[in-house]
């Protein structure tokens, strides 16, 4: 039936037992069903089998009904139908955020950032609470909001703003692939790091300790050694090669002076290969796929560098890593015999990747230029060396004396 739609017509609609439609004279394609139970609903039609409730009678006024048809018509006449139609549409075939990572994007990041399976696994985890949602769901709000919480919990800025840039960088790809028609992050900042914080390098003392706990435990398990093979000769049994022979008893002592005169990161000595050593000429290169950077960077060996080179394997066996594992393959754990040696040489907070800050804060108080140290340690940009800045001996001294 057809009449002008009013509140009194609205309350005076019957439950017949069946579904009928009431249609509005004042906006054409209005109307209100009425369900075999009594539901009442506002509906537009803009098309033939084209249709759309707004809402429930009681809940949406007649007025916002009919300002909403008016709406939907208008799109419709504009666009061919609805926006709002559109639009869910749309955020219908739009992935979650566990939907992409799992279809879309794991399998890209793997093949083409060099840290791409530990991104993966920073999304899952870091942001497990949005991996339900929709990625035009992802709203700054909620971002904000979690990564207070990060910082309540005691996370460092530095790893919230590495959370934030692994999210973005998928997000970023969304858009690019043509899941996303805007990036819904863009206007979200890190966070204000110090870049110049105070960095742990190992004092002339420590390392000192440090040597002298290396040296140690080498004799440890030349100790072990010998005791080992006195036993089997007693026995007739082939002996163990005899490690007093040798300049080192295992690797931890190599890796830890080659970093030390290297300033390599730690995934970069344990992917260290032969072939990337050159002794005759005393240059090591850092392969750019094995470098944090990507880059490529050539090292030149001083002294120590050369020997601990030389005296760790014998020519013949200098093929495939420099210091492979039991198996042979790449070593990728030290953190029990390095805890170890740092305890014994009573050196506290300081980690592995400090010998690399140590290898730097050495040459800048020898005077190096900090150009220099940028390039042996494969900064891109000066910004990061500048950390070490305060220790260069005198010039600062010397610029304020000036005045």
């Amino acid at each position: 039936m057809k009449a002008k739609i009013t509140l009194a017509l609205l309350n005076g609609l019957a439950t017949t037992g069946t579904t009928y439609e009431v249609h509005d004279t004042t906006v054409s394609g209005l109307f209100v069903r009425v369900t075999a139970k009594g539901h009442k609903a506002y509906v537009v039609r803009w098309a033939r089998g084209k249709k759309k409730t707004l809402g429930r009678v009681g809940i949406l006024t007649l007025e916002q009904a009919r300002k909403d048809a008016i709406r939907y018509l208008a799109e419709a006449h504009t666009h061919g139908e609805p926006l709002a139609v559109s639009q869910s549409r749309k955020g219908a075939t739009v992935p979650t955020l566990e939907e992409f990572v799992n279809e879309q994007f794991e399998a890209w990041v793997v093949a083409h950032q060099k840290d791409g399976a530990n991104s993966v696994r920073s999304i899952r985890t870091s942001f497990a609470g949005l991996l339900t949602l929709r990625l035009d769901e992802i709203s700054p709000g909620l971002v904000e909001r979690l990564r207070t919480s990060w910082l309540e919990a005691g996370l460092s800025p530095a790893t919230a703003n590495r959370n934030l840039v692994r999210l973005k960088g998928l997000l970023s790809r969304a858009v690019e692939w043509g899941f996303l028609d805007a990036h819904p992050l863009i206007k979200v900042r890190r966070l204000k790091v110090d870049q110049r914080s105070r960095v742990r390098f190992l004092s002339t003392d420590e390392e000192k300790r440090l040597r002298a706990a290396l040296d140690n435990r080498q004799e440890r398990i030349r100790a072990e050694r010998d005791s080992a093979n006195q036993w089997r000769a007693e026995r007739q049994k082939e002996l163990m090669a005899d490690l007093r022979e040798v300049e080192f008893a295992d690797h931890l002592k190599p890796l830890v002076l080659l970093s030390l005169n290297t300033g390599m990161r730690q995934g970069e000595v344990f992917n260290l290969d032969w072939r990337d050593v050159d002794l005759a000429n005393k240059k090591l290169t850092v392969v750019g796929k094995t470098s944090k950077s990507g880059q490529t960077r050539y090292i030149d060996l001083n002294k120590e560098a050369v020997a601990v080179l030389s005296n760790w394997r014998r020519p013949e066996e200098r093929q495939g890593y420099v210091f492979p594992s039991q198996s042979g393959g790449r070593l990728d754990n030290v953190k029990k015999s390095w805890a170890g040696v740092l305890a014994e040489a009573k050196i506290d907070g300081f980690r592995w990747h400090d010998l690399r800050h140590t290898f730097a804060s050495n040459l800048v108080m020898r005077g190096a230029a900090l150009n220099t140290v940028r390039v042996l340690l494969g900064h891109s940009d000066i910004a990061m060396t500048l950390r070490y800045a305060h220790l260069a001996p005198e010039t600062t001294a010397a610029a304020v004396a000036l005045l």
